[in-house]
């Protein structure tokens, strides 16, 4: 394990036409075998307070209807707890301009931003249970082109590259990717605040590997001044508290940039028990943390967001299915857990 800093990867996401068809049909899903559940319509939060678009077509809301649709009533809202909220799109790689278009297109329909994350760049996760990426700096600036051009000038806030940067620093990504890294991870700034009302926020690791002195310096030659602000604890569990307090150690390194905080599953905080190399895959007795909302309390706070998709899989560990499928008694026991 390296600096306790693992995911889940990107998984499928969903096409224009689909989230349309989502948007149409609301809370209605159904099995392999033709049987449909009905929950109810997922409503979109209120804007003030969570400005970020809910899926109404998303893993969660599915299994909710499925669970209704065999009469587990209580399992059906347990999972419900996870499919009221706005949760990131992970864009994939095959067809990463119409996915993008897709979820900024039924965002905006709803008047909502849409909350994506790019995890796409050469040689990521360090050949771990989310190893995989573009192939070269060529394809990566192609897909990027691709994603800015879906998005368009309809409003997202983007999650750029998890463990991008920390892996440089703690040298799990090899010595001799270094400057390519450096130099896509500022073009890729760049390239989408090209786009009129995007946000970018650059990964900037966890509080559990925690040392705000080493990371400050690589967050700005891979383009911290261009983007909006920087996010902590992605996919990680370190609790809400700790993780403003590295965010703000880490903020006074890189000219007072906001951040924005992955609340998803940091409920219970940090599992401590077991192999602690293996304390970030699919831990046990993990909870919900606090619902995605722009209202921190916190000016260097721009939001509690739900980055990692509460109820994917880690990898295959604990029982679980591979990175980024979904874990539906992994997704009840952190919705049961939570407060």
């Amino acid at each position: 394990m390296y600096g306790g800093y693992r995911r889940g990867g990107p998984v499928g996401a969903v096409s224009a036409l689909t989230v349309a068809a989502a948007l149409l049909l609301g809370g209605c899903s159904s099995d392999g075998d033709g049987k449909k559940g009905t929950v109810p319509p997922v409503a979109q939060r209120p804007k003030e307070v969570a400005p970020y678009w809910v899926n109404p077509d998303s893993r969660a809301a599915r299994q909710a209807a499925d669970y209704a649709g065999d009469g587990e009533d209580g399992n059906a809202a347990l999972i419900g707890k996870i499919a009221a909220q706005p949760v990131a799109e992970w864009i994939g790689t095959e067809k990463p301009q119409e996915e993008a278009r897709g979820f900024t297109e039924a965002a905006a329909k709803a008047d909502r931003d849409a909350l994506l994350v790019l995890y796409n760049i050469p040689h990521r996760d360090c050949g771990q249970h989310s190893a995989g990426g573009a192939a070269d700096g060529d394809a990566y600036r192609a897909w990027l082109d691709e994603v800015a051009e879906g998005i368009g000038d309809r409003r997202a806030t983007v999650v750029l590259e998890p463990d991008a940067v920390m892996h440089m620093v703690d040298n799990c990504t090899d010595g001799q990717y270094h400057e390519e890294r450096y130099a896509l991870l500022k073009g890729a700034v760049e390239r989408l605040k090209r786009q009129p009302n995007t946000k970018v926020y650059l990964d900037a690791g966890n509080a559990g590997w925690g040392r705000p002195e080493q990371i400050f310096q690589p967050l700005w030659r891979a383009g911290i001044a261009e983007a909006d602000g920087f996010a902590v604890n992605v996919s990680n569990f370190q609790t809400t508290a700790a993780s403003r307090e590295y965010g703000k150690k880490v903020s006074e390194k890189v000219g007072g940039k906001p951040f924005v905080i992955d609340t998803s599953r940091n409920g219970k905080g940090p599992y401590t028990g077991g192999d602690p190399g293996e304390t970030w895959c699919n831990p046990p007795g993990r909870a919900l943390g606090e619902m995605p909302t722009v209202r921190t309390g916190d000016p260097k706070v721009a939001a509690y967001l739900w980055i990692k998709r509460p109820g994917e899989s880690d990898g295959d560990c604990k029982g679980g299915p591979k990175a980024g499928d979904w874990f539906a008694e992994y997704a009840l026991g952190l919705a049961r857990n939570a407060k």
